[in-house]
């Protein structure tokens, strides 16, 4: 049975007969009966801004209740917005402080009066921010303007200002604002003052019609108009009519096209100060200049501006520029420093792209975790790896020790990390120059990495900055991958590593804890008491290198912390104490190096082998691994993790 042939004109036709349905043309008396039943049909831009980002929910996520969380804000609440949240990642603080600017204006208080600016590194994620908006704003409901109007007026405006308090009241809305000059003309002449027969239609937002959205783009010093801004005199009509009628404006600069929308100011600063003047007023008095010698002219709309941290300190350092500084609320949007949230962002990004390749384990973790690395300071306290870790929530002791490290005192340190180093579109570069030098649709972090290298050392940066990339990946990132690889073929290759690892802990704990109190273990199976096993816990603690002198302190540690954990209703497991996770690991990986390295090396392989190695291969391949990637990570690891 074939399926039904789509009907294309049926579709067409009935999108535009519902559309036509939800469309809204009457007076200015039905206007009133409808704002009387909604008053929010007449809110002002922040407030609708806000609603859109409201009315998709937020979460209000407490960090006493998510220890990873808890580890990187402390005690703060963290607001997850659901507007935000498939699109953005590591940067909830930031979208916090915008989404906190539009409340506030939105409840009129100083910031419905100043232009929101984001400041951030390339890549960043400030024009997406902008997109984001804009997009919200296409896809609201329609709102009512007077019919003709080129500024897609408030038709409130209408009422005379000694009737508007009564009207307010009725309403339940606040009336701000004033008409345009054109409309001003066209009650007066055309519709000979009587407001309430002006025609109001329903009207919607589009970037690309300049309906409610107004671009500026840096503009050429040399070639700067504020017609851009403000509109224009229509000179062709200059022979028809005076030079201060109305009728020869044409109010399409973008604060007029941006009335009761969003005006975006892109790489605002690269602009001469003079032109962005009209943002003053703009913003303070809610009016632009009106073209030739008219009256200025309300505006109601979000101020939206970007640029990179370079053109604002430029700008900031001229004490010439205090008039707009006053009217700017700046938010950093510094590069994302979770491991977690960093693959987040290419994860999106590969599944909006073209780009079908299979992608071995970690070599998305690899990419951000290099990213990330390049944008954290240095710091005495720890090596890059760790604080990395840190700053991914993750649980970090001191070796030998039950102190946590600080994360606030490493950001102490380093209050501007995140406004530098790599952006997401040079590892996506990196990823899409990866896939195209693989032969075999297939990308693994070992040629990334090689990518990486080529692409850091044709990098146009300082040669010092250079080497400390390089070093970061010859240091830091190759060298935790192979912990992570070494881990990974072992659990591959010894049925059942996680049991393992937890009888090796729990053994551990019990013999440590004799030890420290002093105390006989009592044998399970025979009931025999016997002295705590000094050759078993050596055989352990020797793997993190804790010497003779100081076992007796790291067991203390140890059982200190794992008591410290019960009291405070926590779980047990091989996990919970990071020396002892890590020497339990190495244990681990100890025990079958040698059998690892003939199973990856040997070309001849006897019968017992080819078994043990097959049974690692389908392992690793359940993992995720395809045939060639897992062929490339077996020899890399025999080559380079258990070397003589």
């Amino acid at each position: 049975m074939t399926a039904p042939e789509f009907n294309f004109r049926e579709m067409i036709q009935k999108d535009r007969e519902e559309r036509i349905k939800e469309q809204f043309e009457g007076t200015f008396i039905e206007y009133l009966d409808i704002v009387k039943a909604n008053p929010a049909a007449a809110v002002l831009s922040h407030q609708r801004m806000y609603d859109l980002i409201i009315s998709q929910g937020f979460e209000a996520v407490k960090t006493d209740e998510n220890p990873r969380l808890r580890r990187i804000y402390g005690n703060d609440i963290i607001k997850k917005y659901s507007f935000f949240e498939n699109d953005f990642f590591g940067i909830d603080k930031t979208i916090m402080k915008i989404v906190r600017y539009f409340h506030s204006a939105a409840m009129a208080g100083e910031e419905a009066r100043q232009v929101l600016y984001l400041v951030g590194p390339v890549g960043a994620g400030k024009s997406s921010i902008m997109e984001a908006l804009k997009k919200a704003l296409e896809c609201a409901e329609p709102i009512y303007g007077l019919k003709g109007c080129p500024m897609r007026e408030e038709p409130l405006h209408l009422i005379p200002k000694h009737l508007r308090s009564e009207f307010e009241k009725t309403l339940k809305v606040k009336i701000e604002g004033d008409l345009c000059p054109v409309c001003r003309y066209r009650l007066k002449n055309e519709y000979h003052g009587e407001y309430e027969g002006f025609p109001v239609v329903s009207t919607g937002f589009s970037i690309r019609s300049r309906k409610g959205i107004g671009v500026v783009p840096p503009v050429d010093p040399n070639n700067q108009d504020t017609s851009i801004l403000t509109g224009s005199v229509d000179i062709s009509k200059i022979d028809l009519y005076p030079e201060d009628d109305p009728r020869v404006l044409s109010l399409n600069g973008a604060f007029n096209v941006g009335n009761r929308g969003i005006v975006e100011f892109i790489e605002v600063f690269k602009n001469e100060t003079e032109y962005l003047h009209t943002m003053i007023t703009a913003t303070q008095e809610k009016s632009v200049p009106s073209p030739g010698k008219g009256a200025m002219v309300y505006f109601d709309g979000v101020i939206l501006a970007h640029s990179n941290e370079a053109e604002w300190n430029k700008f900031r350092s001229d004490h010439t520029n205090e008039a707009i500084l006053d009217r700017i609320v700046k938010v950093e949007v510094p590069y994302c420093l979770e491991l977690n949230e960093e693959i987040k962002i290419y994860k999106k990004m590969l599944s909006r792209s073209n780009f079908k390749a299979h992608i071995a384990p970690h070599t998305i973790e690899i990419a951000s975790m290099f990213a990330i690395l390049t944008r954290l300071s240095p710091s005495g306290k720890v090596d890059p790896i760790t604080k990395l870790k840190i700053y991914n929530g993750e649980e970090i002791l001191e070796k030998g020790m039950t102190r946590k490290i600080d994360i606030f005192e490493l950001r102490e340190e380093a209050p501007r990390e995140g406004m530098t180093g790599i952006s997401t579109r040079f590892i996506m570069k990196a990823l899409d120059t990866t896939l195209s030098e693989s032969e075999n649709n297939c990308i693994n972090p070992i040629a990334l990495m090689e990518t990486l290298i080529k692409s850091v050392k044709e990098l146009g940066i300082g040669e010092e900055e250079k080497e400390r990339y390089l070093r970061l990946i010859y240091d830091s990132v190759k060298k935790e991958y192979n912990k992570i690889l070494e881990k990974e073929v072992t659990k591959a290759f010894i049925h059942g590593y996680k049991e393992q690892a937890e009888s090796l802990f729990n053994n551990y704990l019990d013999h440590a804890e004799a030890f420290v109190n002093k105390t006989k273990i009592k044998d399970s199976n025979t009931g025999e008491e016997l002295e705590p096993d000094e050759k078993f816990m050596r055989s352990i603690e020797e793997q993190i290198g804790i010497s003779d002198t100081a076992v007796k302190g790291f067991r203390s540690d140890v059982t200190a912390y794992m008591f410290f954990v019960m009291r405070n209703g926590g779980t047990l497991d091989y996990t919970s104490y990071e020396p002892l996770k890590e020497a339990i690991e190495k244990k681990l990986t100890a025990s079958v190096r040698d059998l690892s390295r003939i199973i990856t090396q040997t070309k001849v392989r006897d019968k017992e082998q080819t078994q043990k190695y097959n049974t690692m291969v389908e392992e690793m391949k359940k993992n995720g691994y395809c045939d060639n990637c897992c062929n490339v990570i077996l020899k890399y690891s025999a080559n380079n993790l258990w070397k003589d």
